[in-house]
Protein backbone atom coordinates (compact mmCIF):
# COMPACT_ATOMS: atom_id res chain seq x y z
CA UNK A 1 0.00 0.00 0.00
CA UNK A 2 2.90 2.40 0.85
CA UNK A 3 4.33 1.85 -2.60
CA UNK A 4 0.67 2.76 -4.19
CA UNK A 5 1.16 5.97 -2.90
CA UNK A 6 4.79 6.64 -4.22
CA UNK A 7 5.37 9.86 -6.15
CA UNK A 8 6.50 9.14 -9.84
CA UNK A 9 9.99 10.91 -11.13
CA UNK A 10 9.73 13.67 -13.05
CA UNK A 11 11.00 11.49 -15.87
CA UNK A 12 7.94 8.72 -15.54
CA UNK A 13 5.34 11.29 -15.65
CA UNK A 14 6.44 13.10 -18.56
CA UNK A 15 6.78 9.22 -20.15
CA UNK A 16 3.19 8.76 -18.59
CA UNK A 17 1.72 11.47 -19.73
CA UNK A 18 3.42 11.22 -23.50
CA UNK A 19 1.99 8.02 -23.56
CA UNK A 20 -1.29 8.56 -22.65
CA UNK A 21 -0.87 11.84 -24.89
CA UNK A 22 -0.75 9.27 -27.53
CA UNK A 23 -3.39 6.82 -26.96
CA UNK A 24 -6.22 10.06 -26.92
CA UNK A 25 -5.06 11.05 -30.17
CA UNK A 26 -5.30 7.81 -31.24
CA UNK A 27 -8.79 7.39 -29.48
CA UNK A 28 -10.07 10.76 -30.19
CA UNK A 29 -8.26 11.24 -34.14
CA UNK A 30 -7.51 8.20 -35.57
CA UNK A 31 -4.36 8.84 -35.84
CA UNK A 32 -1.52 8.31 -33.48
CA UNK A 33 1.46 10.99 -33.39
CA UNK A 34 5.07 9.07 -34.36
CA UNK A 35 6.51 10.56 -30.96
CA UNK A 36 5.14 12.16 -27.72
CA UNK A 37 7.68 14.13 -25.95
CA UNK A 38 6.69 16.11 -22.55
CA UNK A 39 9.29 18.36 -20.86
CA UNK A 40 8.05 20.05 -17.67
CA UNK A 41 9.35 23.57 -16.49
CA UNK A 42 8.15 24.97 -13.03
CA UNK A 43 4.58 25.42 -13.49
CA UNK A 44 4.67 24.83 -17.51
CA UNK A 45 4.48 21.76 -19.86
CA UNK A 46 6.01 22.04 -22.98
CA UNK A 47 5.10 19.09 -25.39
CA UNK A 48 6.08 18.09 -28.88
CA UNK A 49 3.92 15.70 -31.41
CA UNK A 50 5.82 14.60 -34.27
CA UNK A 51 4.07 12.95 -37.05
CA UNK A 52 1.21 14.95 -35.92
CA UNK A 53 -0.84 15.53 -39.10
CA UNK A 54 -3.36 13.09 -39.86
CA UNK A 55 -4.17 11.84 -43.04
CA UNK A 56 -6.83 14.18 -44.05
CA UNK A 57 -4.87 17.04 -43.65
CA UNK A 58 -1.86 15.93 -45.30
CA UNK A 59 -4.26 15.05 -48.12
CA UNK A 60 -5.86 18.67 -47.94
CA UNK A 61 -1.96 20.82 -48.08
CA UNK A 62 -0.51 18.39 -50.75
CA UNK A 63 -3.22 19.24 -53.24
CA UNK A 64 -2.78 23.13 -52.59
CA UNK A 65 -5.90 23.69 -49.73
CA UNK A 66 -3.07 24.48 -46.82
CA UNK A 67 -5.42 27.55 -46.14
CA UNK A 68 -8.59 25.01 -45.34
CA UNK A 69 -6.25 21.88 -43.96
CA UNK A 70 -4.53 24.64 -41.55
CA UNK A 71 -8.60 25.00 -41.04
CA UNK A 72 -9.38 21.47 -39.87
CA UNK A 73 -6.34 21.48 -37.90
CA UNK A 74 -7.57 24.51 -35.65
CA UNK A 75 -10.70 22.75 -35.38
CA UNK A 76 -9.76 19.49 -34.56
CA UNK A 77 -7.17 21.49 -31.42
CA UNK A 78 -10.49 22.96 -30.47
CA UNK A 79 -12.49 20.11 -30.07
CA UNK A 80 -9.88 18.17 -28.55
CA UNK A 81 -8.83 20.80 -25.85
CA UNK A 82 -11.47 19.75 -23.07
CA UNK A 83 -10.26 15.95 -23.64
CA UNK A 84 -6.45 17.38 -23.71
CA UNK A 85 -6.70 19.57 -20.71
CA UNK A 86 -8.69 16.74 -18.88
CA UNK A 87 -5.79 13.94 -19.12
CA UNK A 88 -3.14 16.79 -18.36
CA UNK A 89 -4.93 17.68 -14.96
CA UNK A 90 -5.70 13.84 -14.37
CA UNK A 91 -2.16 12.94 -15.13
CA UNK A 92 -0.29 15.80 -13.52
CA UNK A 93 -2.64 16.29 -10.37
CA UNK A 94 -2.94 20.00 -10.89
CA UNK A 95 -5.32 22.50 -12.86
CA UNK A 96 -4.31 23.50 -16.11
CA UNK A 97 -4.94 27.43 -16.86
CA UNK A 98 -3.82 27.74 -20.42
CA UNK A 99 -3.35 25.59 -23.46
CA UNK A 100 -1.39 26.86 -26.26
CA UNK A 101 -1.29 24.54 -29.44
CA UNK A 102 -0.12 24.85 -32.97
CA UNK A 103 0.98 22.81 -35.71
CA UNK A 104 3.30 23.60 -38.65
CA UNK A 105 1.65 21.47 -41.31
CA UNK A 106 4.90 21.06 -43.64
CA UNK A 107 6.65 19.04 -41.01
CA UNK A 108 3.97 16.94 -39.08
CA UNK A 109 4.97 18.62 -35.02
CA UNK A 110 2.47 19.73 -33.70
CA UNK A 111 2.91 21.57 -29.92
CA UNK A 112 1.48 22.47 -26.50
CA UNK A 113 2.31 25.23 -24.09
CA UNK A 114 -0.06 24.24 -21.23
CA UNK A 115 0.48 26.79 -18.05
CA UNK A 116 -0.50 25.03 -14.95
CA UNK A 117 -1.86 25.89 -11.69
CA UNK A 118 1.19 24.74 -9.55
CA UNK A 119 4.08 22.79 -9.72
CA UNK A 120 3.40 18.72 -9.75
CA UNK A 121 4.40 16.83 -7.35
CA UNK A 122 7.04 14.35 -7.87
CA UNK A 123 9.79 12.11 -6.01
CA UNK A 124 12.74 14.61 -7.34
CA UNK A 125 11.64 17.90 -7.07
CA UNK A 126 15.03 19.28 -7.61
CA UNK A 127 14.71 17.83 -11.28
CA UNK A 128 12.42 20.13 -12.31
CA UNK A 129 13.59 23.99 -12.74
CA UNK A 130 12.88 26.60 -10.71
CA UNK A 131 10.78 24.82 -8.38
CA UNK A 132 11.22 26.77 -4.57
CA UNK A 133 11.53 25.00 -1.44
Amino acid sequence: MEQQKRKLTRGQLERLLSQRLQSLYRDQLGHQPSKVTCQLFDEKLAVVLEGAITAPEQLLASNGQVALAEQVRSDLEKAIEPQLKALIETVLGVPVLDLLINAALITGRSGMIVILGGTPEVSNPETISKVKR
